[in-house]
């Protein structure tokens, strides 16, 4: 009953900071993220919130698995848990700094180390578990669009730096 508990718990994990992220700066968007130039292969709105349900439960469950694989809280788990802590704190300081701040410079410096920290938390988790690893890859591509997303509209609307 117990692991039951703790499976939903890191795969909900994830979730928490995205809906507060989308809670706090739901306004902003309709009102001035629709203003800003865009590439023309940026994602529709709508695929944003489906987009991300998915990739927070998978790396969720995927933080689960390497919890589990190296038995809790362990000593062992402080590099590849942490990593993914960090990685966590970034991908939910985004949103507030690019909504709710207007801050493209510190969203794209945020997204940049985002990338480093979601890269090596793979890498740490591939030898504990790879079908962990391998669930981060969705995410490390979606980030990889965001990032050049956020590059794009770094570089195309200086008028809000």
């Amino acid at each position: 009953g117990r692991m039951w508990a703790y499976t939903v718990g890191f795969t909900v994990l994830p979730h928490v900071g995205g809906f507060l992220g989308w809670f706090l700066n739901r306004k902003e968007i309709p009102q001035w993220y629709e203003k800003l130039k865009k590439p023309s292969w940026c994602p529709s709105r709508r695929v944003f919130p489906v987009a991300w349900t998915v990739l927070y439960t998978g790396m969720g469950y995927a933080s689960y698995l390497v919890w589990n694989d190296l038995g809790g809280c362990s000593s062992k788990a402080i590099v590849p848990l942490g990593l993914y802590g960090a990685q966590l704190v970034l991908n939910w300081a985004w949103p507030p700094l690019f909504f709710g701040a207007r801050n493209l410079n510190m969203a794209l410096i945020d997204i940049l180390l985002l990338d480093g920290l979601a890269i090596g938390t793979m890498c740490s988790w591939y030898r504990i578990n790879r079908v962990a690893a391998l669930l981060l890859l969705p995410y490390l591509g979606w980030l990889a669009m965001a990032t050049c997303l956020t590059i794009r509209i770094w570089r195309d609307n200086s008028e809000h730096k």
